[in-house]
């Protein structure tokens, strides 16, 4: 399956509990009421998966995603969260152009500082209220309260009618679109006193650090609303969540509702292991889980065609580097980097999905030749599989080796726990063949897996030795994007919204080949303005810090093996070769924009 500040995207993963997931074994899947299928004269549905957690542990607050969530929100970090709060558009990947939802237009006046987006009249929430421009505020001032990186842009916000928006800035941001237009946008009704919140914090040039901010995240966490107040084609059908499925509905007020073309959207509830025995007996339609190699012949031989788009990140391995010093000391991560066979990893996770990391720069192999430097190119270390030098770096270092085992420069026997999503099949079994890997070079790691909903949690409150989470980002193809996952999201920046220093690398003062930067500044220049060769230039700095000082190791780099069961309930798959697979099935995915279009319909009777 990422994104979410995991591989689902940006965002927080969200899961299921080993309990629910044994349930989900030895529960059927049900019909949603009314029907399922064509020739039954009953309602249609479309057969997804997604993992969540049933109430009350899981929510229904769905605010600022896709950029800085909050965890364990039902849906709130998968594709199917745009049919229920639509963002203002969808990227189209191979294209490079903008397919508006509920946005009419929208215009960048690089000389006056202003993003300006016109929203399309006469839309409506489901509590009967019109979404208008208010909406757009409270949307961006509680990402403000998550700190989201659209923040590091945007200079202020109006509302000067209600079907018109406004974003000020000073530096033009080329990335400033994406944050705006793909913002799942919100209920004033719903969210709007935490919005005045952060005005009000923003308006007196504070920051969520002091005054009421500290206050104001913690109380922001904790909302738990008992529904989500929807502008799009579904709504929940609140009565029938259940630990194994959901159903979504038909909002006929809402956006796309006279396009889509099915009634209902059933989610089955599960990471890769349930959700493989529910693909190979026909009742899921399609899925995005990363599936286990094996189980791909079963799913062919069951009708479904495997489809392969770039996800455009991956798993990394993360050291801990606030708690260990030994981290903390580049030639360590860099001896890592060489003792790790990243095929054979990607290899046993994915197989031909799972491709090994060449480059090493924080973002897509497919982006480097269009994004970097002729100059930063030449400079580029791949750390190729290298037992002498990581044996090498390591004994610079400071560490040494009696017998077969290592000990780290303080004598201390090298003996650290690997953590990682157990219910994601690729990462677990990377997680596995890395601490494997290690132990046979003399470092002893013991592999743990945990619940795919805590595992980031703990990352973030720097509860863990090393781990595994993503790299990357499938949010969209400018590295900007990819930096902030690398470097923010489980990271110090961002990592203080769950009381913690994340993974531990301080990113001011950083000492580079290029001269001492300050990342985080780097990051934000790197989507500033509207040159692309001037762009360029800072995502190459940022590319080789990322490359010279590896505050993560990037492992495999994923490619969907996404089943899609064509002409069985549903049809209008993509076929390959179709430019809109690569589009990332995180960010703007290609199934969720076809039923926008009224491309993915029911099989006819």
């Amino acid at each position: 399956m990422s994104m979410t500040w995991s591989r689902r995207d940006l965002l927080k993963t969200v899961g299921l509990t080993t309990a629910v997931g044994a349930g989900m074994v030895a529960c059927a899947p049900a019909e949603p009421e009314g029907g399922g299928g064509a020739g039954g004269g009953g309602a249609t549905a479309f057969h997804g998966a997604w993992p969540y957690m049933a109430p009350p542990e899981g929510h229904f607050n769905f605010a600022a995603q896709p950029y800085a969530g909050v965890p364990t929100v039902i849906l709130g970090d998968g594709p199917y969260r745009d049919l229920l709060v639509p963002p203002s558009a969808l990227w189209l990947w191979a294209d490079k152009k903008w397919e508006y939802l509920i946005a009419e237009s929208h215009e960048l006046d690089a000389a006056g500082g202003t993003l300006t987006l016109t929203i399309k009249p006469d839309l409506t929430w489901s509590d009967g209220s019109a979404l208008t421009s208010q909406d757009f505020l409270t949307t961006f001032y509680l990402q403000f309260i998550q700190r989201a990186a659209s923040w590091d842009f945007i200079t202020g916000l109006e509302a000067p009618d209600d079907t018109t928006v406004v974003v000020n800035f000073e530096n033009p941001p080329a990335v400033l679109e994406r944050y705006v237009l793909k913002s799942n946008i919100l209920s004033t009704a719903q969210y709007g006193e935490f919005a005045d919140r952060a005005k009000a914090i923003i308006e007196a040039g504070g920051t969520m650090d002091e005054g009421d901010g500290e206050k104001l995240g913690t109380d922001f966490q904790t909302f738990k609303p008992e529904n989500v107040v929807v502008s799009g084609p579904y709504d929940f059908d609140y009565d029938t969540i259940t630990n194994t499925q959901l159903t979504l509905v038909r909002n006929k007020t809402g956006y796309g509702a006279d396009k889509v073309t099915f009634d209902n959207l059933v989610m089955y509830n599960g990471e890769t292991t349930e959700i493989t025995s529910l693909v190979q007996s026909g009742d899921v339609d399609y899925a995005t889980h990363g599936f286990a190699p094996a189980s791909e012949k079963p799913f062919e031989s069951a009708g479904y065609t495997i489809l392969r788009p770039p996800v455009y990140s991956g798993p990394a391995l993360y050291l801990n580097q606030d708690r260990f010093p030994e981290f903390a000391d580049v030639r360590t991560r860099k001896a890592f980097a060489y003792l790790i066979d990243r095929a054979t990893v990607g290899q046993i996770a994915l197989a031909e999905s799972g491709k090994a990391v060449v480059n090493m720069v924080g973002f897509s192999d497919n982006f480097v030749e269009e994004w970097l430097t002729d100059d930063v190119k030449g400079k580029i270390e791949k750390y190729d599989l290298d037992l002498d030098k990581a044996t090498s770096l390591l004994e610079e270092a400071g560490w040494t080796k009696g017998g077969d085992a290592w000990k780290t420069p303080e004598g201390k026997a090298a003996e650290y726990e690997i953590q990682f999503p157990q219910t994601y099949a690729d990462w677990s079994a990377a997680g596995k063949n890395i601490a494997e890997q290690f132990a046979a070079f003399g470092i002893a790691v013991t592999a743990r897996g945990l619940d795919d909903k805590q595992a980031p949690i703990d990352i973030d409150k720097g509860d863990f030795e090393m781990a595994m989470q993503a790299w990357g980002s499938s949010t969209h193809p400018h590295p900007h994007f990819s930096f902030v996952q690398d470097l923010f999201v489980h990271n110090i920046p961002i990592a203080k919204n769950q009381g913690g220093k994340g993974y531990g690398f301080p990113l001011q003062d950083v000492k580079t080949s290029a001269g001492t930067v300050d990342l985080e500044k780097i990051v934000a220049e790197s989507g500033e303005g509207l040159d692309i060769e001037e762009q360029k230039k800072n995502v190459s700095v940022a590319a080789l810090a990322f490359n010279e000082l590896l505050p993560i190791i990037p492992i495999f780099e994923r490619y969907g093996n996404n089943p899609a069961l064509e002409g069985v309930r549903v049809q209008g798959f993509p076929e390959e070769g179709d430019p809109i697979l690569e589009n990332a099935p995180y960010a703007d995915n290609f199934v969720v924009l076809k039923m926008f279009r009224g491309e993915i319909t029911p099989v006819e009777s």
